[in-house]
């Protein structure tokens, strides 16, 4: 059973969502908590994913960060990660006031960007009793040096100032595209499958998905090291899916971020690329996984 839900955080924004029951709905039921990654909105096969925990007697909460889809929040379509942290620590908090919600037990769920948020805030929030942690960010800066040309970087950065300047004198943010509309165009996301995926699910799945962010959004995300958290996870168990053939969230990072976790953690190595954790076979496996270490951990 889902049904559309909206709760406020802490610096008063609304955050919209779904939420998912399951059909024995009863007292003291184990939660998962998810939001989506880089500019994305809950339409792009998050409903998927949080079917297959209700299936398994999970409740879920699903969220659209706040700038995003059908959440407030102003600047639109900006993503600023340490807020998009407080609002998973506010999800987890609202979770716990839901009457059919076991607050001992909630476990957080992200992918992508959000891999990364849930990273920190597992390491941050005790709360958290389990993770499943999907094709992460490790590193924004090693990241953003695989992405940019470094002899492009400069300009990058000169881009950055500019808009800073810009903003200061009270003028609107810059905007940048998520993913090119033409090839070389200047984009967050410059990868072929990252353009197939958002324009594919934009017209399947999800029309409100819009292809630009400010460009503050990307200076942000090249600061952005959530990797330097991960080894502060533990004692919470943490599961780790890697897309071996990962060329936007290089797979070698992932792994050699997991090296760093401490028990107790388990690998989850997939064939495809960074896309194909969502659907199609990747996902049957994936998803299956993630449920198996839920119902390890959260469910007595």
């Amino acid at each position: 059973m889902r049904k559309d839900i909206d709760f406020k955080t802490n610096d008063g924004v609304t955050l919209r969502g779904w939420y998912y029951l399951p059909e024995d709905t009863k007292d003291g039921i184990p939660t998962i908590v998810m939001a989506h990654g880089y500019s994305a909105v809950k339409e792009m096969y998050l409903d998927s994913f949080a079917e297959v925990f209700c299936d398994a007697g999970f409740a879920v909460l699903v969220y659209d960060n706040r700038n995003l889809g059908a959440s407030d929040g102003e600047p639109r379509q900006e993503i600023d990660p340490w807020r998009q942290i407080n609002d998973y620590r506010d999800a987890i908090t609202f979770a716990g006031t839901l009457p059919e919600v076991d607050k001992s037990r909630i476990g957080v769920w992200g992918s992508s960007y959000s891999g990364g948020h849930v990273i920190v805030v597992a390491a941050l929030d005790r709360r958290v009793q389990c993770v499943v942690c999907q094709v992460p960010l490790i590193s924004g800066l090693r990241n953003a040096r695989r992405l940019i040309r470094s002899d492009f970087f400069a300009g990058v950065r000169a881009n950055f100032d500019a808009d800073r300047e810009s903003r200061y004198a009270g003028n609107p943010p810059a905007m940048i595209k998520v993913v090119a509309e033409e090839p070389g165009e200047a984009c967050a996301l410059p990868t072929d499958d990252s353009t197939q995926f958002f324009f594919e699910t934009q017209k399947l799945r999800a029309p409100a998905w819009k292809n630009e962010v400010t460009l503050k959004s990307v200076e942000m995300f090249i600061e952005y090291e959530p990797g330097d958290y991960i080894s502060n996870i533990s004692p919470t168990p943490f599961l780790l899916v890697v897309a071996g053939k990962d060329h936007l969230v290089p797979a070698d990072l992932a792994c050699e971020a997991y090296e760093k976790a401490l028990e107790p953690k388990k690998l989850l190595i997939l064939p495809g690329g960074h896309f194909d954790a969502y659907t199609g076979e990747d996902f049957k496996v994936n998803s299956a996984a993630q449920c198996d270490w839920f119902v390890q951990h959260l469910k007595p």
